[in-house]
């Protein structure tokens, strides 16, 4: 009977041990489970979260890049082309400053001190102003310059040489004026050789200088 009692005990034990066990791999797997879903979480995460970032700065660049490429082109290609318009076909009128010997040739040519001074129709003012027309026609620089005396004015003309500076000259006569404030107007023509500019019966004290380009 011995025997047969030591087979039931030695089967108790195995049933003993074989529950432990389940027992103790039930709470190993668990904790394995939690520590490897944890690790792996964990990681995953982090590389995703990498590789997200990456992506998204990379997708980002590439759309800013090319969109300001595009912008960029179209407003350098408009800006590009209107400067070159401009560059090739110029303003219209492309008007430069003459040397003083090409002052006094351009005035030469010109024909407008032959013209006849009429009161009230054509005056000093006209006279001025046909200079002025000529001489851009000419592609040159011309001022209108007007001269305030106390009571009424005169009309004349001025050239910026690039040589001797702005030189005056008086449209009927084309001679060379030198206008000073405060000074009366016709000691400050230089008169032709031979000629001579008699005082005016009014004030033409110059009291003041418009020169108008």
């Amino acid at each position: 009977m011995r025997w047969i009692k030591r087979i039931l005990i030695s089967i108790v034990l195995l049933v003993a041990v074989a529950f432990g066990s389940a027992v103790l791999y039930g709470v190993a797997y668990g904790e394995g489970e939690t520590a490897g879903y944890d690790s792996g979480y964990g990681s995953g995460y982090s590389t995703g979260q990498e590789a997200g970032y990456s992506s998204g700065r990379q997708d980002g660049y590439d759309e800013g890049y090319s969109s300001g490429k595009v912008e960029g082109y179209a407003g350098g290609y408009d800006e590009g082309f209107d400067e070159g318009v401009e560059a090739g076909l110029g303003h219209g009128y492309s008007l430069r400053d003459p040397t003083y010997r090409q002052a006094l040739d351009f005035l030469r040519r010109d024909k407008t001190d032959r013209g006849e001074y009429i009161e009230d129709t054509y005056v000093c003012s006209h006279f001025a102003r046909d200079v002025c027309n000529t001489a851009e026609v000419e592609g040159l620089r011309c001022a209108y310059v007007g001269l305030i005396y106390p009571e009424g004015g005169h009309a004349i003309i001025a050239l910026e040489t690039i040589d001797r500076g702005l030189v005056y000259f008086d449209p009927q006569t084309d001679e060379k004026v030198n206008p000073v404030l405060g000074k009366p107007y016709y000691q400050c023509v230089v008169p032709r050789e031979g000629y001579y500019y008699e005082k005016p019966s009014f004030d033409d004290t110059i009291q003041d200088i418009l020169v108008v380009w």
